[in-house]
């Protein structure tokens, strides 16, 4: 199995990752709560505080409970 990055910093890695602990859980006999829904508000300008770094704050916290559901 492929090594799956602790911190995820973009889009197409966090979409990877969610697979990954799905799949997981999945084998597992575990079911997770749906991963956070991408955000649709950005304006491209780069700002402080974007809605993308909250997401992947909420991406980093999804994947954190999701091993502690699969441990």
């Amino acid at each position: 199995m492929a090594a799956v990055p602790r911190e995820v910093t973009d889009r197409d890695s966090a979409l990877a990752m969610f697979q990954h602990w799905q799949q997981r859980a999945g084998a597992a006999g575990v079911v997770l709560r749906p991963p956070p829904p991408e955000p649709t508000t950005c304006c491209g300008r780069g700002c402080n505080g974007c809605v993308w770094e909250g997401w992947f704050s909420a991406v980093a916290y999804w994947r954190e409970q999701a091993e502690l559901l699969i441990s």
